[in-house]
């Protein structure tokens, strides 16, 4: 495997017409491949305006079988192209069943699988919960539910997906199978109707802060690529990024306008921080058979 990547995130807005959706994320992934890019991740939901907002049960006409036409085209595009494509899709399963999945298309334009979105949330807003079904935790060593590695031509990568990004036990596990760059494609903003410009500076900070910990803490690096743009009442933040092992911030992307950048990400690096602060040296696994219970009371 290649010592250095070139990484390449794509920061969009989104309408309500899928077709022409899909067409920009195609024209973005050409732009960023042509900077260099080797892999190349889109943020949550690209194909569509973030329909969570509402509860609506005309929004499941949205989902689509994966694999499925979407894959076949990014994978094609993909083997074009020689990149790895990050892609988060509205999955259908089966009549009532949807997931929130993130697809990896390898630079042959082999289809590696799917990451199923684990933390689901319900917020005003943000209503996940009527639409998403959690991925299944997996019941074997062999099973390929719940958190995942993907090895790529690249890079040994991990998906994890928006809500994931608060939890340090999801970081943690997909660190902990290999992954040298954690992936969270995204969807988060701020609510037009708060009036309070602190609670609003606060939540920026908090979801960049806490990915900046999940990259110290497992000594990888992370890439978080979100959305831009107004949609109903959230104004979605963009602010996509790249931190290195130690939390440093390699790019950071405005929170106004599309962006498409690449950056070069130094795996080789990798031993260097993590013998530098040896954190995983250190785990006390014998100790942590609390974080099993929801709450210790």
């Amino acid at each position: 495997m290649a010592k250095k990547v070139n990484i390449g995130l794509v920061q969009m807005s989104c309408t309500s017409d899928v077709d022409a959706n899909f067409q920009k994320a195609t024209e973005k992934i050409r732009e960023a491949a042509q900077k260099g890019a080797n892999i190349i991740c889109l943020q949550e939901l690209f194909k569509s305006l973030y329909f969570c907002d509402v509860e609506d049960h005309g929004n499941f006409s949205l989902a689509e079988a994966i694999p499925g036409p979407s894959t076949e085209s990014l994978g094609a595009l993909a083997k074009e192209l020689g990149v790895v494509i990050i892609a988060s899709l509205f999955e259908k399963r089966a009549h009532g069943l949807y997931h929130n999945t993130t697809a990896v298309l390898d630079a042959d334009g082999a289809y590696l699988g799917k990451y199923r979105k684990m933390h689901i949330p319900d917020d005003p807003g943000y209503y996940e919960k009527f639409y998403f079904t959690p991925g299944d935790a997996p019941v074997s060593e062999q099973d390929t539910d719940g958190y995942r590695i993907f090895n790529t031509k690249f890079a040994k990568i991990g998906v994890l997906i928006c809500w994931d990004q608060w939890y340090p036990e999801a970081a943690r596990i997909t660190s902990l199978m290999g992954a040298e760059i954690l992936f969270y494609p995204t969807a988060i903003g701020w609510d037009v109707n708060e009036t309070d410009p602190i609670i609003n500076e606060e939540q920026y900070g908090a979801w960049q802060t806490v990915q900046r910990g999940h990259a110290v803490a497992n000594g990888v690096y992370v890439v978080s690529v979100n959305r831009v743009g107004r949609e109903a009442d959230q104004q979605f933040w963009g602010g996509s990024f790249i931190a290195n092992p130690q939390g440093r911030l390699l790019y950071l992307a405005p929170h106004e306008g599309e962006v498409t950048h690449v950056e070069e990400l130094d795996l080789e690096k990798l031993d260097f921080y993590r013998t530098t602060w040896p954190f995983l040296r250190d785990r006390r696994v014998d100790s942590y058979r609390p974080i099993l219970k929801r709450f210790i009371d």
